[in-house]
């Protein structure tokens, strides 16, 4: 099926790798502080970094691969089409869909700045250079209109306009306080709708290359912020009578969201210069990859990109204090640029840029294709990361521990997975080295029916071995995601994680305990939506067993704080009756 690098490829990959400079070939001024495409060590405005930990893209560079023939769409605040450093990349196609006119004004700088990530123009001496400087950009200010007619048009409905774009980068995220029933009338419908147009736009679109749709996966690891009745509320875990204290986990998961747990989505998670999951990275079983994301640039290295021109607007404004490092090296007099962005927005755009590169090494392959070369090349990040366990009394008494977030573990695939990094960070190198060597297509995509577990268990408290049930499943699929769906009535829903075990053994934690899940009263979770990409490349057939852990006596609690309102406490006592498992679903996704 696939033709691995012969060794004709490495003899010439060494080659260039003889050839590459220390520094990317390039006359713009704060190139040399883009560390997320060059690590060499110390090259953070702020503080050094670490050297190597970048998106690997020497090799690619020096063979004049640059992302030509590409097009990104930027679902966003909008982009400043006129930026200096962005408009000779900008095509037609771009819509203000607040006013309808051509030009999707951006209010903020959140969309200017990815776009410069993704493709802000190299060698004309402004400001640094995108991943993919070549590539053609179109933008839309969907997060300012965010209506189902406004989301089909910007995600490539109908088959014209922007669906000639092979990438849609979406860097937003929703951060939801419990799950939605996918299959309620209210929200079906519109769930359902997005499904096809993702496929269809996935599968279909470029005269059958399809497309790719890039996804920030939240930065909500320690507290999120969501809406109750249209009032905003932060909400943060309070463990061992300290806030924000979550026993180590990840407070918000990114497998809340409907959007984040579907197939079409490929969801990426952020991490520093220093190699390590960015501190505010919301993560999970879902994530496909991980991409530089940075941190706040007044403590560790952000992202230089664009910025709204002038020194009036976006984030480099002549009253900021978070670009004063970038100000002091003179380079910017203008403040067309930034070195304050970062989140999983930043690393998405750099997603959406590593396959822009892929792409343009081989216009011939396909968007799943583009996909697999992509997790079949990631490197493994932080390779010592040895997960989470979390210690509880359980309720006998006794002291245990779990293993919350399990360290790296090899499937049975040969696929290196992780909560924190998916399958790994992007190496675009390597992804573009095999993808000039490949001429086979992945085998169509095959989706399986919904294979269900209707016999309601009872989920004991407070109890390390949980609660198991299997599945036996005939379908024969190498696997390219799986989803679950789950209905559970339980009272403090935090206290649980959900594992699902493969038959060749591989663990995923698709919900870890700790979540700032907030229950609503007596309300049992219908149909929630979640997703694994830790079993990629094994097979589907044989035995799957769920396992339900409840990790608390009640010692642990979420609050909820508002200015109006004040500090509430919930989840604040123990569920007095054990919970149900009421039923489970598995769906595959693969060929």
């Amino acid at each position: 099926m696939y033709i691995k690098k012969t060794l004709l490829s490495c003899c010439l990959l060494g080659a260039f790798s003889s050839l590459a400079a220390d520094h990317l070939t390039n006359s713009d001024p704060l190139t040399p502080y883009q560390w997320h495409l060059n690590n060499i060590g110390h090259n953070g405005l702020t503080t050094n970094t670490v050297a190597g930990e970048d998106l690997n893209l020497l090799n690619t560079d020096m063979q004049g691969i640059k992302g030509d023939g590409v097009t990104v769409t930027v679902i966003d605040s909008g982009i400043e089409l006129t930026h200096p450093d962005l408009v000779n990349n900008v095509i037609t196609g771009s819509l203000n869909l607040l006013t309808g006119t051509v030009t999707p004004t951006d209010n903020t700088g959140h969309g200017t700045a990815v776009a410069g990530i993704i493709a802000a123009q190299a060698n004309n001496n402004i400001g640094g250079r995108g991943v993919a400087p070549n590539a053609h950009l179109i933008g839309f200010n969907y997060l300012d209109a965010q209506t189902m007619s406004n989301w089909l048009q910007s995600h490539g409905m109908p088959l014209t306009g922007s669906a000639n774009s092979r990438i849609y980068n979406q860097s937003y995220s929703s951060k939801p306080a419990l799950f939605k029933n996918v299959d309620a009338e209210e929200h079906t419908l519109s769930l359902q709708l997005k499904e096809r147009v993702m496929q269809q736009v996935s599968l279909n679109s470029n005269n059958g290359l399809g497309a790719l749709f890039v996804k920030s996966a939240g930065n909500a690891f320690y507290q999120y912020t969501t809406f109750f009745g249209g009032t905003s509320f932060q909400v943060f875990p309070y463990e061992q009578q300290q806030p924000f204290n979550n026993a180590g986990l990840p407070f918000h998961n990114a497998n809340l969201s409907t959007d984040n747990a579907s197939f079409w989505n490929m969801l990426v998670s952020a991490y520093n210069a220093n190699g390590k999951l960015a501190s505010y990275s919301s993560v999970g079983a879902n994530i496909f990859l991980t991409a530089p994301g940075g941190e706040n640039a007044q403590s560790q290295a952000g992202i230089v990109t664009t910025d709204m021109s002038g020194c009036t607007a976006g984030f480099n404004t002549i009253n900021s204090t978070i670009d004063i490092p970038l100000q002091n090296t003179g380079l910017d007099s203008h403040c067309d640029a930034t070195a304050a962005m970062y989140g999983t927005s930043a690393a998405a755009a750099n997603t959406s840029g590593a396959i822009a590169l892929a792409m343009s090494a081989n216009p011939q392959l396909d968007a799943r294709t583009i996909k697999h070369i992509l997790a079949t090349t990631a490197r493994k990040l932080d390779g010592s990361n040895a997960g989470i366990d979390i210690n509880f009394t359980d309720a006998n008494g006794d002291a245990v521990s779990y293993n919350a977030i399990p360290g790296w573990q090899q499937n049975a695939a040969g696929y290196n997975v992780h909560t924190f990094y998916g399958l790994g960070a992007i190496d675009i190198d390597a992804a573009v080295a095999m993808a000039q060597q490949t001429t086979a297509l992945l085998p169509t995509l095959q989706v399986s029916d919904w294979h269900t577990a209707n016999t309601e268990l009872t989920i004991p408290d407070a109890n390390v071995n949980g609660v198991q049930d299997t599945l036996a499943i005939t379908d024969n699929l190498t696997i390219e995601a799986v989803q679950l769906k789950l209905s559970i009535d339980h009272s403090r829903m935090r206290d649980l994680a959900v594992e699902l075990i493969s038959p060749s053994g591989t663990r995923s934690v698709l919900l870890s305990p700790r979540t700032g899940l907030i229950n609503a009263t007596g309300t049992p979770v219908q149909n929630a939506l979640l997703l694994s990409q830790h079993f990629y490349g094994e097979s589907a057939a044989g035995q799957w067993q769920i396992r339900l852990i409840d990790t608390d006596n009640g010692t642990s609690q979420t609050l909820v704080y508002n200015e109006q309102a004040g500090l509430l406490s919930m989840n604040d006592t123990n569920n007095n009756v054990d919970g149900t498992l009421l039923s489970w679903s598995l769906r595959f996704y693969g060929h």
